[in-house]
């Protein structure tokens, strides 16, 4: 007697196609392995929607919810943990995290495991300028059974996500592009040609900065702040899944917008605790960093910045469905 197949159903707003212009590699290898995020919904016994706490606090009826109050209303249920755990262990899959509040649950397994288990094939590519990527077309599948409760999942393909945007000052030329090249300003002097507030320094504050790429060198941040003359603030580096602080020293490239990204906050609010959130740079570890950052109980941020972007022609409807629910729970926590 065999044990017959659940039957399987496309996750909504899951759908790729592979990216024009790139090349195909040929298969992913079946034996690599491959963390991958499942988003989950919402309890379904919460008592009323998210969306009407948040319409309360901004009319001043509600407040802001300490993270246990947040994790028992609006995370995720036990018996839907219970049963996506279930499903994954069924599938020869291991459970590497699970966070109830954040309504994630991160497994990992082969790439034939997961292909057999979502329902995808995953292949290699290569961009136009010979990045490598892993791919997939067409939807992600699930069983019946956890059709509703699984809401996104993430980290099969892993594309890259996003891009940082700054622009370094070009070369000086004759006439008057040379003389606007040769301005800059000081964050200090934006903030008060911007009237930014002058009562506070940002000190009990903590701002979470996001970054998919690149890195910082203590060293440079000391020097950066003292011809500033500020005391530079207190910065800490977190890893999220497998990303850490890894500078390239390139500062054209990634290494450029973390460094700005720091300077800045830091030089605006120097009394603010700076926590930067290093994460792969796919929709997976874009949302595994924000979720990070915003549940971090420790760090508290009451400020998350983010200067990574990408078009929303590359965003699947699950990613940017599960970005704004995030940001829902940014709200509620008082970030």
């Amino acid at each position: 007697m065999t044990n017959k197949k659940p039957a399987m159903v496309p996750v909504p707003g899951s759908e790729r196609s592979v990216p024009m212009h790139a090349n195909r590699v040929g298969d992913a290898a079946p034996d690599l392995v491959v963390a991958v995020t499942l988003m989950l919904r919402r309890r379904a016994d919460a008592p009323g929607t998210l969306q009407a706490h948040l319409a309360q606090a901004a009319d001043g009826i509600g407040t802001h919810l300490e993270p246990a109050q947040f994790a028992e209303r609006f995370g995720a249920a036990t018996a839907d943990i219970d049963a996506v755990e279930t499903f994954a262990r069924t599938a020869g899959l291991a459970i590497i995290e699970s966070r109830p509040a954040q309504r994630r649950i991160v497994v990992s397994g082969t790439v034939a495991a997961l292909g057999s288990a979502f329902g995808v094939h995953l292949q290699d590519y290569a961009s136009e300028d010979g990045v490598p990527f892993r791919c997939r077309s067409g939807a992600v599948h699930v069983p019946d059974a956890l059709a509703g409760i699984v809401e996104g999942v993430f980290g099969l393909d892993d594309r890259p996500q996003a891009r940082p945007h700054f622009r370094l000052q070009p070369p000086t030329a004759p006439g008057l592009l040379a003389h606007a090249a040769s301005v800059s300003y000081t964050p200090p002097q934006l903030a008060a040609a911007y009237a930014f507030p002058t009562a506070g320094n940002g000190h009990g504050q903590c701002i979470a900065i996001i970054e998919l790429g690149g890195g910082y060198k203590v060293a440079e941040l000391k020097h950066y702040f003292s011809t500033l003359g500020i005391a530079p603030p207190k910065v800490t580096s977190h890893a999220v899944g497998g990303a850490r602080n890894r500078p390239t020293g390139d500062a054209s490239g990634a290494d450029g917008e973390v460094l700005l990204d720091i300077e800045v906050a830091g030089a605006i609010a120097p009394g603010a605790r700076i926590a930067v959130y290093f994460a792969p740079n796919t929709d997976a570890g874009f949302l595994d960093a924000i979720s990070t950052a915003i549940h971090d109980p420790v760090a508290r941020p009451s400020v998350v910045s983010i200067s990574w972007a990408g078009p929303e022609a590359s965003w699947t409807a699950q990613a940017m469905q599960a970005m704004d629910a995030v940001f829902q729970d940014a709200a509620a926590l008082g970030c």
